[in-house]
């Protein structure tokens, strides 16, 4: 199964709508999300959902009608009878309410009931990647920890001076490669990870469940080293619909 985190309220992207479904190529960020699992095998989705998690709900309910040639038969029963392969075909949705202020560890806790196997991935309803999702949970496995983490490299958000150390700049270089290591998302978890996401809405996945699972040897990380891109703003959502047009890097389907 995979928890997809999609709580979010999406403020820095001056949209009502959650920040899962600001489009790229015509999609949802949240569709790309779940194609990049989809394509490599793991259907069964759990989407923790908060701010107008309503809308997200629509979204999939609509899918079908509005994405495909159907005929309705009206009726007391009425029925709806496709006339395409369903591209999304065997897809398992859970839909689960975690609350509008509730942070990210606590949002996996609550949804909790609905994860039926002792090892499940999580990510972020935002981020994309060419990733290999096998490797990675090979990768876990061969560890043996409670949780591993995919670690990237990033794009500064700011252009970088080059000075002669004398007071004097010399160049420039506009949103360099940073060299360092970021939490990407897309986690693999043990179901042992609950023990350490408290009892609170407030538990941040990314501050103390994660460190203290560093600080006990139980926090692996996956290097990846192809591309990696989040969606925070609206600027970044206007990037990646470029990105989308002109190469479209984490399309595995």
């Amino acid at each position: 199964p995979v928890v997809i985190l999609c709580g979010g309220m999406g403020i820095r992207m001056g949209d009502e709508r959650p920040k899962m479904l600001v489009e790229v190529g015509g999609r949802p960020i949240l569709w790309h999300v779940m194609k990049i699992y989809a394509a490599q095998g793991f259907i069964h989705f759990i989407l923790a959902l908060g701010y107008r998690g309503d809308m997200i709900k629509r979204y999939f309910l609509d899918y079908g009608p509005l994405n495909h040639d159907f005929t309705l038969t009206l009726g007391a029963a009425p029925t709806i009878e496709y006339h395409d392969p369903h591209p999304e075909g065997g897809w398992r949705i859970t839909f689960a309410d975690t609350g509008l202020h509730t942070q990210t560890g606590a949002r996996i806790r609550k949804v909790a009931r609905y994860i039926e196997s002792d090892t499940f991935f999580a990510t972020y309803g935002d981020g994309v990647a060419d990733i290999d999702l096998h490797a990675l949970l090979a990768f876990h496995h061969r560890m043996g920890r409670v949780a591993t983490l995919t670690g990237v490299r990033s794009f500064s958000r700011f252009g970088v001076l080059r000075t002669d150390g004398k007071g004097l700049v010399v160049g420039f270089e506009e949103k360099p490669l940073v060299d360092a290591l970021i939490n990407g998302g897309f986690f693999v978890f043990e179901r042992e990870v609950l023990n350490y996401l408290g009892d609170s809405d407030d538990v941040v996945l990314e501050r103390e469940p994660l460190q203290r699972l560093a600080a006990e040897g139980q926090l692996a990380i996956y290097e990846h080293h192809g591309f990696w891109r989040a969606m925070d703003t609206f600027k970044d959502a206007q990037e990646m619909n470029v990105i989308w047009r002109e190469s479209a890097p984490w399309k595995m389907w």
